[in-house]
């Protein structure tokens, strides 16, 4: 738990330069209360203003822009910190394709940015009250902040829209496709494993995002892709192995049809180090706690 500006005082030209995108392992949350931050989640630069909240989850690969006039709170947890109970009120929160950037209720607002406040404050109070107190404080807290900052209406308009008028079929194959995007490949799959019709399973996608199955298994894959040969620096045949292609060439082709370059040319592209006013990406994130 810190603030932006303190993160950046610490670590001087550290991550920003040179930029490299990098794999996050913890929860990085970000409140931004003055100035603007921008910030890479999935190879896509996001925008941060005073009253929005950035929200970088475990296997998203991040790049950090260099240090700008954003203040604010910035907490870092890793995925296990919250109970089960909590963790399935805040399954919509916490999924894979919740937004990255959040603008809670207005009614929630000012009590979200005091209550973070209060957990940066319990934070710096290690030593003031017994240790096991002190620890149960700051989890009390910050399921408290992420129970209302789940009422943010980009999470609730999204949770509803995915399971209206298809008995949750829309949510339950998400949750099936992060678990077996690596092996299954195909609608039919998907249909034989949530016991319902292609057909079924293809109207509830496209009614809640315009997509067919098919197309969002594919942009799953991809976007596992960009990860590995980006931020985690594999090779494109040990990626095209963890996707479950039986070749390498097929890997290769099914990439350069949905990115227009090879995966030796995306990676390079990502590994090169420019000028931020040619390259227009920003710094590298590192995992861990601070």
């Amino acid at each position: 738990m810190s603030t932006v500006e303190d993160f950046f005082a610490q670590h001087d030209d550290w991550p920003w330069n040179p930029p490299r995108p990098g794999r996050a392992t913890f929860h990085y949350l970000i409140a931004v209360t003055e100035g603007e931050l921008r910030h890479d989640v999935d190879h896509v630069t996001r925008t941060v203003l005073p009253g929005q909240w950035l929200w970088v989850r475990p296997g998203h690969a991040q790049c950090w822009h260099p240090p700008g006039d954003a203040r604010g709170p910035f907490i870092l947890f890793e995925p296990d910190v919250l109970t089960s109970d909590i963790a399935r009120l805040l399954a919509p929160l916490t999924a894979h394709e919740a937004p990255a950037v959040l603008t809670p209720h207005p009614d929630d607002g000012a009590w979200l940015q005091q209550t973070a406040l209060q957990l940066l404050d319990e934070h710096r109070a290690l030593g003031r009250r017994r240790l096991d107190v002190h620890h149960a404080l700051r989890r009390s807290l910050l399921a408290s902040l992420l129970l209302r900052l789940a009422n943010s209406p980009d999470v609730a308009s999204a949770d509803t829209t995915a399971g209206a008028g298809h008995g949750g079929t829309y949510g339950r194959f998400v949750d099936a496709l992060e678990l077996h995007f690596r092996e299954l490949h195909r609608a039919a799959d998907y249909a034989e494993l949530l016991g319902c019709s292609v057909r079924t399973l293809s109207r509830a996608a496209r009614a809640a995002t315009g997509k067919g199955a098919r197309e969002l298994i594919d942009e799953r894959r991809l976007l596992e892709a960009r990860r590995l040969l980006g931020g985690a620096g594999w090779d494109a045949r040990s990626v095209a192995a963890h996707l479950g292609f039986t070749d390498p060439a097929n890997f290769g082709r099914f990439f350069r049809d949905r990115t227009g370059l090879t995966p030796s040319a995306f990676a390079a592209s990502e590994a090169t180090v420019a000028p931020y006013a040619e390259r227009g990406s920003g710094p590298r994130g590192r995992s861990g706690s601070r």
